[in-house]
């Protein structure tokens, strides 16, 4: 089930990718149209800003924008970011492979296999998606 921190950044960043003046935009106006915890938001925000996808300004005029255009910012970066590992299990991650404890072959593991394709198919749609695309 995707996390309330993803569905929150998601629903941040293409609320940013809406704005036709493209100018910063305070916390407080995304928390209020997009009904998020303005506290949490700005967790996800500073997580967004640390790993490149957000800028910010301080002071008068001041708020978060987009460092990209919506049509180069991947979902499945975004993804990455505020999810973690696309892979349900650890065995079939890319990024963050690890044999799982309780698997002797992973050759001859059904939910290894079963997983294999789930993650395939979920990386699928996530790269043939950018920020754009979402918006769209």
């Amino acid at each position: 089930m995707l996390s309330k921190k993803t569905k929150y950044g998601l629903k941040a960043l293409s609320y940013l990718a809406a704005q036709t003046d493209k100018q910063p935009v305070q916390i407080s106006e995304i928390a209020e149209k997009e009904n998020i915890s303005q506290k949490f938001l700005e967790s996800i925000l500073l997580s967004l800003r640390k790993t490149g996808f957000l800028g910010s300004k301080k002071g008068k005029g001041g708020g978060y924008y987009l460092l990209r255009s919506p049509e180069e910012i991947s979902m499945t970066d975004v993804m990455r970011v505020l999810e973690g590992p696309i892979a349900m299990v650890p065995c079939v991650s890319l990024n963050f492979y690890e044999t799982c404890d309780d698997c002797p072959d992973e050759n001859t593991c059904s939910v290894h296999k079963l997983m294999l394709q789930v993650r395939d198919s979920a990386l699928e749609v996530y790269r043939s998606n950018t920020l754009k695309d979402i918006i769209s």
